[in-house]
């Protein structure tokens, strides 16, 4: 059961800063560069990004480390490693701040963004990029700080479960505790100067 624990908290660590990779990526490298260019290139860029993301690796880390970590807190919570409890509540609701953040303010954008059309057939394209590009980076910038505050508690709750397993005495089997055979008294066998056979 504490390998099954571990493996899923490492889980839910890996995916939780793929997620924060990306996030954090947007807002240090991509959306700068993008800043940069014309308001034509600006759009055609984000909706070619939009569709692109929409792929199995990305749904899995952004969806499956939300169940992950879910799942870590039960078990810790049940009593099993209950040390990391603060570290794996703290990372839940981060990662469900970022979560609720993407669903209901970056995802809703992405949709405005591609209803407004193709940017060959934009009439005002400034006026789209306008409408996007500040709201959706600001709460970009948010939901990148949760979700990297979120990989950092992961991270610390990982460390102190996988030390609370080494610290634990490992379990000995019912043969090994009856060795070596008890001798003398605890035999059975006389002891002293009563117990002794005559020559």
């Amino acid at each position: 059961m504490k390998t099954l624990q571990l493996t899923t908290l490492l889980a839910a660590t890996v995916t939780t800063g793929l997620m924060a990779g990306l996030f954090a990526a947007f807002g240090y490298a991509v959306m700068p560069g993008l800043h940069r260019g014309a308001d034509r290139t600006f759009v055609e860029a984000m909706q070619n990004i939009n569709r692109a993301i929409l792929n199995p690796l990305f749904l899995c880390c952004f969806m499956g480390a939300l169940g992950l970590i879910a799942l870590a807190t039960w078990w810790a919570w049940r009593g099993q490693g209950r040390q990391a409890l603060p570290w794996l509540l703290a990372a839940l609701v981060l990662y469900t701040l970022m979560f609720v953040i993407t669903a209901g303010v970056n995802v809703p954008l992405n949709d405005r963004l591609a209803a407004a059309g193709g940017p060959g057939h934009l009439a005002d394209p400034a006026s789209a990029r306008q409408a996007f590009e500040a709201t959706w980076v600001r709460w970009n910038t948010i939901r990148a700080v949760a979700c990297v505050a979120a990989f950092g508690a992961l991270t610390v709750a990982l460390v102190v479960s996988a030390r609370t397993t080494a610290q634990d005495p490992p379990r000995q089997p019912a043969s090994a505790a009856a060795w070596p055979p008890p001798t003398g008294e605890a035999a059975g066998e006389p002891s002293g100067a009563w117990g002794r056979r005559p020559a």
